[in-house]
């Protein structure tokens, strides 16, 4: 299983699941985060859990839970990938790249660290043991069995279960220095590091430690993504009646001149469902350019205010960090937009290479293979299989494509 991070379900001591969980995009945590840095200063807590501040961590939403007072009344907390692993399987647990993700284990080991649970003031025993990817959780129910005509010894694999480290499993990359961007909803961009970097730089630039498979550090920042242009796209389709022919759109879009506006897509503005479009045009204006006008114009300045997000999160990951990279990997539904990986290498003056689109499930099977003995052998050798198997597109600093698999 993998999913998104952060969004759990609380169980009863019986096992059902209380209540409805909340999606992260909720305005329950609205100024939370502001009230816990009142009880540890956000630097220190940076030192502890890694995370760049994002309102919506775990440890936000539970401060929240608790004002809400359903926390007295639950037994377990399962993140969302583990919670549907419980429901097939059985097994409870937390598989330790997402539980990272939480603000509540401790960065170094990637444990549940007991100050950071108790600052979210809940009951250690709502947390399950963690585990690593590759543990193989047990088999499925009987009841599951017989629903999906499934038989044998079907068992539940542990997985990079946050997507974006099943993704960078599955980056195709030659050696090390490579960035990675992996791109959907959100774009994650960073670099894969041994050990994690908590210096006040890279604090003040808002850099997160997650874990990533084999114990491997995902130094990243999150970029706002093609959530914004999927917005707009739905503010379109609610006018017309119909979807918007978005190839059609990303072509008109790259005919658009050089030079036009960009945003900043991080703002707090961009995070909520609403009326994109417009959100767009006010934050160009207020940076004192021309507001696009027409589609082409906004998807233009949506994706090349991406593009430039990316390009400064690459900089600052290899500035921060000192690991050196030679390319870029753009992997996920964002591969597939041309428009997006030729901006992404003018604005990192690095080659881009897109693919496979998806990674994600590319890297949960590669470490299912491994758990199950049916391949070996480090990262490497499972990305080498992937180069070895999967086209990419690489896209020059010029923005001209170089070809297939040049990288």
């Amino acid at each position: 299983m993998d999913t998104w991070a952060v969004d759990y379900g609380l169980l009863t001591r019986e096992g059902a699941l209380l209540g409805t969980p909340r999606h992260y995009r909720d305005s329950r945590t609205e100024g939370v985060a502001e009230r816990v840095f009142q009880r540890v200063p956000a630097q220190r807590l940076y030192e502890r859990n890694g995370l760049q501040h994002l309102p919506f961590t775990t440890i936000y939403q539970l401060v929240a839970e608790a004002e809400e007072s359903l926390l007295g009344s639950a037994a377990q907390l399962l993140l969302v990938p583990d919670l549907l692993g419980y429901w097939l399987s059985g097994h409870r647990g937390a598989e330790a790249t997402n539980a990272s993700t939480t603000g509540l284990a401790d960065v170094r080991t990637g444990r549940w660290a007991p100050d950071l649970v108790e600052l979210a003031g809940i009951d250690p025993a709502l947390l399950p043991p963690v585990h690593d990817p590759g543990t193989v959780l047990g088999g499925l129910r009987s009841e599951v069995l017989a629903e999906t005509g499934l038989s044998g010894a079907v068992r539940l694999v542990a997985v990079g279960s946050h997507d974006t480290a099943s993704a960078v499993v599955a980056v195709p990359a030659r050696d090390e220095r490579f960035a990675y961007v992996a791109c959907g909803t959100w774009g994650l961009v960073g670099v894969e590091l041994e050990q994690p970097v908590l210096s006040a730089e890279s604090f003040a630039a808002n850099f997160t430690n997650e874990r990533g498979v084999d114990g491997r550090i995902r130094y990243l920042r999150n970029v706002m993504g093609l959530w914004v242009l999927q917005q707009c796209l739905a503010e379109w389709a609610a006018a017309d009646g119909e979807q918007p022919d978005l190839p059609a759109l990303l072509a008109a879009a790259a005919a658009v001149p050089a030079g036009g506006p960009v945003v900043d897509v991080d703002e707090p503005r961009f995070l909520p469902p609403g009326p994109m479009v417009t959100r767009v045009r006010a934050a160009a204006e207020e940076a004192g350019h021309r507001p696009p006008a027409e589609r082409a114009e906004v998807v233009r300045c949506v994706v090349e205010s991406l593009a430039r997000a990316f390009a400064a999160a690459v900089a600052d990951a290899v500035r921060l960090s000192g690991h050196e990279v030679d390319a870029v990997h753009l992997v996920g539904g964002g591969a597939r937009n041309a428009l997006l990986c030729e901006l992404t290498a003018q604005a990192c003056g690095l080659p881009v290479v897109a693919g496979p689109v998806e990674a994600t499930a590319l890297g949960n099977v590669l470490v299912q293979a491994r758990a199950h003995g049916d391949l070996s052998g480090p990262l490497e050798d499972l990305r080498a299989l992937v180069r070895g198997t999967h086209e990419t597109t690489t896209y020059a600093p010029r923005g001209t494509r170089v070809g297939s698999g040049a990288l």
